[in-house]
């Protein structure tokens, strides 16, 4: 059972754990580099003989080094891959997880140790995940001029063709195509978001699971704007012709230019604080509009489960991504250029009495990119008429340096059942303990509850009032949610971002 027959061809995997087999680096889709480049995702040409998928496939386009994940070397084209995690032994259809990985639309890959499917799939899931487009590859604007025109929001356009690939092959490797679960953190999770009111993604699955999804997405105008510059850090003119010439690796360059311009300007806006210069673009065609006020298209087929950290901007502030705020003029900057509501400010300063501005920034900045938006996508689908369930993940830990947090990205590798290894002890704060493995089994039964019958074993909102679970261990008390700051945020405005 070591090999297994897909539309294009046999693919052998290898042993992960005794009863698990993973198939890595299977392309789901044509390299989309020369003819296919800025294309929307081309059919893969099928082999002859036993293809060898032992090993991840190239990851797309990037400047990012990431722990234990492989790095982008120009000339590595081959990157519509994904991998199957799959019981060893034929057991009947059990449920497919597809994971989105996150990393700001502009880094990551499937190859993350922390996406190892195994324990999942030996907790009776068979689970994919898979590399797409990202940067000025995936999300960037090419005006017109090419014939046909370059789509937007290419790498959505890839999640779709690797989900087309598991309706038509994942019942080779045991999976149910009926019964398929999207799930992803971070951009990830706003992905899948986008995916569920997407024309071209309905029927190909039936949940999404959203951790920490981001939001909101693009318009247009901004996505025009971002080119332009990336355009003038290139050297070139801002034109189909000519983008289309740039290598990749000019472009990485040049997007990590403009990066680092926003990040050295205090007056360049929003992206200052948190230069993220990709995202889905509501483009009124492929993607018809961000999925909160698209979000009644999906909710009578579609299950949702929505979740978030409860410090998640805290790790931006440790890796040095976010720009820092620690002055109380800095922070009335920071309320301006973001719109905020005229309550916001003062009414964090109220619940945090003691914090120093710094720590009211975090808390601020995590709430507006990642809480309310979660929260609100989980409520509007509700209301709407659809299942949806949250919960947040309220778990830190004491150690010798201080408090780790309950910060981005410390969630994941608990729901995917991987703390035991060395690139997750700086999310997690260290080697696990009983009570950490303890949690991960509970978040495991709850991915696996709710990809196999939508019950993650708590009760859906009901549009009206509020039941969310809480993740946390016995050494790190949870606390009540803090309704009082949600309400800070009814006036706030989430509609696509312009320049």
């Amino acid at each position: 059972m070591d090999v297994r027959r897909t539309k294009d061809g046999l693919v052998r995997g290898r042993r992960s754990a005794p009863d698990v087999v993973a198939f890595l680096g299977i392309p789901y889709a044509a390299a989309p580099f020369g003819a296919n480049r800025f294309r929307e995702p081309r059919p893969v040409q099928a082999w002859e003989g036993v293809r060898e998928c032992r090993d991840f496939g190239p990851v797309a386009p990037q400047s990012a080094q990431l722990p234990g994940a492989p790095s982008w070397s120009p000339g590595d084209e081959d990157i519509l891959t994904l991998n199957v995690w799959a019981p060893a032994s034929d057991s009947g259809p059990v449920p497919v997880l597809v994971w989105i990985h996150g990393g700001a639309y502009t880094f990551g890959s499937s190859a993350q140790p922390d996406f190892d499917g195994t324990a999942l799939a030996g907790a009776g899931l068979v689970v994919v995940t898979f590399n797409y487009r990202l940067g000025f590859e995936g999300f960037g604007h090419i005006p017109p001029g090419a014939e046909p025109p370059y789509p937007e929001n290419r790498g959505l356009l890839d999640q779709i063709a690797a989900l087309r690939w598991v309706r038509e092959n994942i019942a080779a490797f045991g999976g149910d195509p009926t019964n398929v679960t999207v799930a992803g953190q971070s951009s990830g999770a706003t992905s899948a978001a986008c995916l569920m009111v997407m024309d071209r993604a309905r029927g190909l699955f039936r949940r999404v699971i959203a951790h920490s999804a981001v939001g909101p997405c693009y318009s247009r105008e901004l996505a025009a704007e971002t080119t332009r510059r990336v355009a003038a850090a290139a050297g070139i003119p801002a034109t189909s012709e000519h983008l289309a010439s740039a290598t990749p690796h000019t472009l990485v360059v040049a997007s990590d230019r403009v990066v680092e311009s926003y990040r050295q300007d205090p007056g360049s806006g929003p992206r200052h604080y948190n230069p993220v210069i990709y995202g889905p673009v509501a483009d009124g065609d492929i993607l018809p509009a961000d999925p909160l006020s698209a979000a009644a298209g999906a909710s009578e087929t579609v299950d949702l489960l929505v979740s978030h950290t409860t410090e998640e901007y805290w790790l931006m502030d440790a890796v040095g991504s976010s720009a820092k705020v620690t002055t109380d003029e800095q922070l009335a900057d920071f309320a301006r250029d973001f719109r905020l509501p005229a309550d916001v400010v003062p009414g964090y300063r109220a619940l945090m009495p003691d914090a120093p501005v710094l720590d009211v920034y975090l808390a601020i900045f995590g709430d507006l990119l990642f809480s309310e938006y979660s929260n609100r996508l989980a409520e509007r689908h509700a209301q709407s008429g659809g299942r949806a369930f949250t919960s947040r993940f309220a778990r830190h830990r004491e150690g010798p340096e201080g408090v780790v947090r309950a910060w981005h990205s410390a969630d994941i590798p608990f729901a995917f059942g991987n703390l035991a290894l060395e690139s997750v002890e700086f999310l997690i704060g260290g080697p696990p303990r009983t009570a950490d493995h303890e949690l991960s089994q509970r978040m495991m039964a709850a991915w696996v509850g709710f990809a196999s019958t939508g019950d993650p074993g708590w009760p859906p909102l009901d549009g009206t009032t509020s039941t969310s679970q809480v993740w946390y261990t016995a050494d790190s008390p949870a606390g009540a949610q803090n309704t009082a700051a949600r309400a800070l945020w009814r006036q706030a405005d989430f509609s696509p971002l312009r320049p």
